[in-house]
């Protein structure tokens, strides 16, 4: 077990050291793209033309505009990887005037508890384990956002101002700042809607703060000290389209299909190219007396090879069922961080809040 503890040590370090030096856009700021609310990620994350509460602060922010009430409260958590991460988020959104809407909100993704077994063995080879400590890798996300009425109907337009931080131990750290643009469409029965993220792309600047004991073990492991450098996030388009289905007796269902598109090169999604690649998602939400929902999705479509060279397609699967009373709506969605051959499954849960409910048109 004490040799299992270093050697996870070690992979989590070097690899985190790699990515964080590595100043490619590609897959930057992950933790951003893993979605908040159980209702959108039952839904796997097909949402940004019909969110209509507090998380609209994330998805798309001009939705805000949408919310029931003069305040709302969101929270959520989440664990993942049989709970060694933490995945957790907040935001509480105003109503300013009839038209407008403000928010702000917290997102949190971490691994707390990690040994650091750096100092195990004293410079005359003697093992103490009093040296090993703890530390945690967190990355954090600070929105701030806007959302306002146009006087074209059924136009909402809404926006985003990003704050990055991100920690590993008293190790390194990094700044970032960035923006996000988005709208929603209204036209006749059906929706549409895109979100702009990292419009003048996302920077964060990475600093390393390594003790000199720190700095002899890694020449003396072979690794490459870690320098200052800065990791870019591309900017990436979501559009988005939906339609909602009214039946007699109360019953109502809800069908959107998102296109994520990204810009960073070919990524191995259902479209892939060296321009753009698009990843679709499905989401499809069914409702009884505006009370309760069951909802499903697929997304996050892959194309890969086997080990026989083969090319197979894979899809990531989610549910979720929420209740709404009053105003008070609770969430819950099973998602599949994995794929089909190796299921990684989460449970989410999600309370949203209305205070101060009143009617606004």
């Amino acid at each position: 077990m004490r040799i299992v503890n270093i050697t996870l040590f070690w992979v989590t370090f070097v690899l985190w050291n790699n990515v964080a030096r590595a100043q490619t856009p590609t897959y930057s700021n992950e933790f951003l793209q893993i979605g908040v609310g159980a209702r959108a990620l039952g839904m796997s994350n097909a949402t940004v033309a019909t969110v209509n509460d507090a998380t609209a602060a994330y998805w798309n922010p001009a939705g805000l505009l949408q919310i029931k009430s003069d305040l709302e409260v969101s929270m959520m958590h989440a664990e993942y990887f049989a709970g060694i991460a933490k995945y957790d988020y907040g935001t509480i959104a105003k109503r300013i005037d009839t038209s407008s809407v403000a928010a702000f909100s917290v997102i949190r993704f971490g691994v707390d508890d990690i040994p650091n077994t750096t100092l195990l063995i004293d410079p005359s080879g003697n093992v103490n384990y009093n040296n090993i400590s703890t530390f945690s890798s967190a990355d954090y996300a600070f929105l701030f956002s806007y959302a306002r009425k146009l006087k074209i109907p059924g136009l909402r337009l809404g926006g985003n101002v990003k704050v990055i931080r991100r920690i590993v131990g008293d190790f390194a750290g990094a700044w970032g700042f960035g923006l996000d643009a988005a709208a929603q469409y209204d036209y006749k029965k059906w929706k549409f809607a895109a979100m702009l993220r990292d419009v003048t792309s996302t920077f964060n600047a990475w600093s390393y703060n390594l003790s000199s004991d720190m700095q002899s073990v890694f020449q003396a492991t072979g690794n490459q000290l870690p320098v200052n450098s800065v990791e870019v996030t591309l900017p990436s388009l979501v559009l988005g389209f939906a339609r909602k289905f009214e039946f007699k007796q109360n019953f109502s269902i809800l069908a959107e299909v998102d296109l994520n598109t990204t810009f960073d090169g070919e990524r191995n999604v259902l479209i892939g190219g060296n321009i753009a690649s698009i990843d679709p998602r499905i989401g499809v939400e069914a409702g009884y007396k505006n009370f309760i929902f069951l909802r499903a999705g697929i997304g996050d479509f892959q194309t890969t090879t086997d080990i026989l060279g083969e090319t197979i397609h894979t899809f990531q699967p989610s549910i979720g069922v929420g209740v709404r009373f009053r105003n008070i709506s609770l969430d819950y969605a099973l998602t599949d961080i994995g794929d089909q051959s190796v299921s990684l499954y989460s449970n989410v849960f999600s309370v949203k809040l209305d205070i101060n409910k009143h009617p606004h048109k």
